[in-house]
């Protein structure tokens, strides 16, 4: 079977000045579609800038990185978001809502790019919100939202076109503790249906859920090991 990610000795520096800064200096790595990787590393570590190469939303500056067997490394900036749209689902630390519409219409937006018409997309948009438990929910606006509701919104946005990998980035990072376990319990049911999920995180805890963990230092994957110790949400609670 084919990986899902194919990532063969990636690269990213930067130039700022006279100085140039090898965010990311050689990573190969495959994931299979299924997976449940968390992607971990102190500040600096390269974690960042890989994700934002995994999610289409950076290129490389040298290797390989293959996404469901379309090679994405030399694509221009409106292939790639042509690519992000289709095969990949964001669920971001600050939760990346629109403060003026309702939940439905958050959820509904990528669909808008996708050319869907409006009768589907607030379909689809239900059927979503309803998944993550926010059915009664549909119209409110996010400052009329928890926090965990507003990520809830997110994960439903992630989901609704059915992409190939969710890449979560610190979600709960601006979450209390009883609204983390909550979302990371949503996060597991989602990989428990089939989907792929690559969290980045750099809270132990929250990393344990995953069934295999990358860890990065200085540019370079240090470990990649299959979690041993899985932490769910059902034997917390």
């Amino acid at each position: 079977m084919q990986p899902l990610i194919t990532i063969t000795d990636i690269g990213r520096k930067y130039v700022i000045g006279a100085e140039t800064i090898h965010a990311i200096k050689s990573v190969t790595l495959t994931i299979n579609k299924g997976e449940f990787v968390a992607l971990m590393g102190p500040s600096g570590s390269g974690k960042s800038t890989l994700m934002n190469i995994l999610g289409c939303l950076d290129t490389p500056t040298k290797g390989e990185y293959i996404l469901n067997g379309i090679n994405v490394s030399q694509m221009t900036d409106s292939e790639l978001a042509e690519v992000r749209n289709k095969e990949i689902g964001f669920v971001f630390q600050t939760f990346n809502l629109l403060p003026r519409s309702s939940a439905q219409d958050n959820v509904a937006l990528p669909l808008v790019y996708a050319g869907i018409s409006k009768k589907e997309r607030d379909e689809r948009a239900t059927a979503a919100l309803t998944n993550v438990g926010l059915a009664n929910r549909l119209h409110h606006k996010p400052n009329e939202l928890s926090g965990g509701q507003r990520q809830r919104v997110a994960v439903a946005r992630a989901l609704i076109n059915n992409p190939s990998i969710i890449l979560a980035d610190e979600p709960t990072g601006n979450l209390d503790t009883k609204t983390s376990i909550e979302i990371m319990g949503l996060i597991e049911e989602i990989h428990a249906k089939g989907n792929t999920i690559i969290l980045v995180t750099h809270e132990e805890d929250i990393a344990q859920h995953a069934h295999r963990i990358v860890r990065m230092r200085d540019g370079l994957v240090e470990d990649d090991y299959q979690n041993q110790d899985i932490k769910t949400v059902a034997e917390k609670v």
